[in-house]
């Protein structure tokens, strides 16, 4: 058979891949046994297999909660601003990056802005707090100057908008290395003959760079739809947990810091577990679709 003559073949880099395969079954797939949490009025001191079935009544119970339609919009809403404004910037910053001729300039501005994203959101979220605190530095300029300070995270209207420029000052730096990458990619012979032909660069920008971006803009556009229900657990977890969380819930509560609120706070686990498997199967559907459309478009291809 073909399959045993390929094992016998390559049997050494199966081998090299057991170790993944162990882990990944061991944490990845191992713990999907506990989906049936959702479906019972857990206790841990009965666990799994003593706790009571409920059935749908706990996904007929969230869905029942005034606050969940809310939340949802919350989680999309923030999740599409942070989808649009991680393909519009990061674009625009590479373009420029692109048009520096001074080399060691150009390697220090692409290192400065890549920085940020090796941090974690514990460290990030200790730099906003002294820059955009009640007691920071923006709100000490703003009193040394006579005007009234901000309170940025206990303001309910302002805080979405955070979310949104904190998550891009801190990831934009990794795309714009992956649009660099495709700007390099293009045929260095288009731009001399737009050069021949008269073009700006102006012109150059817009019917040779951007035309060439326009395989990587589309797959990385579409590729993101699976990202919809992710506005980013970690950085809304840390920007609310302080005092003043209570004042931006309204906006800044997501799905996931709403299981975390169920199941780690209130001890709500069949809640908790139910509001996380809905997440996970409308991502299913978002990730196959954005796979989908990615195939469509661009003729991308997983295997």
């Amino acid at each position: 058979m073909a399959i045993k003559r390929e094992f016998k073949r390559n049997y050494a880099l199966y081998l090299m891949l057991l170790p993944a395969i162990i882990l990944v079954l061991t944490y990845s797939y191992g713990p999907m046994a506990g989906l049936v949490i959702a479906f019972e009025k857990f206790t841990p001191a009965r666990g799994i297999f003593g706790s009571k079935w409920v059935g749908w009544q706990n996904f007929n119970y969230v869905i029942g909660l005034p606050e969940t339609i809310h939340i949802l919009w919350n989680t999309v809403f923030i999740a599409l601003m942070k989808i649009i404004a991680g393909l519009i910037f990061p674009i625009f910053i590479s373009i420029l990056l692109n048009e520096i001729r001074t080399k060691w300039f150009k390697n220090s501005i692409q290192t400065i802005i890549y920085m940020p994203y090796f941090l974690s959101w514990i460290i990030v979220g200790g730099i906003l707090y002294d820059m955009l605190g009640r007691d920071g530095i923006v709100n000490a300029t703003l009193s040394y100057f006579n005007l009234p300070n901000v309170f940025f995270f206990g303001n309910d209207t302002l805080f979405p908008y955070l979310l949104v420029t904190t998550d891009l000052w801190k990831t934009f730096g990794y795309s714009t290395i992956i649009y660099l990458a495709a700007i390099v990619g293009i045929n260095p012979t288009l731009y001399e003959a737009a050069i021949v032909d008269g073009a700006s660069r102006w012109r150059q920008i817009f019917h040779v760079t951007l035309p060439g971006m326009a395989p990587i803009i589309v797959l990385l556009a579409t590729l993101s739809i699976g990202s919809v229900l992710n506005a980013g657990f970690e950085q809304v977890l840390v920007l609310t947990n302080n005092n003043s969380n209570t004042l931006v819930l309204n906006s800044g509560e997501i799905i996931d810091t709403f299981v975390y609120r169920l199941g780690i706070a209130n001890a709500q686990y069949g809640l908790a577990t139910a509001v996380g498997l809905f997440k996970s199967f409308v991502s299913f559907i978002l990730v196959s679709l954005s796979y989908f459309l990615a195939y469509k478009a661009i003729n991308y291809r997983i295997f």
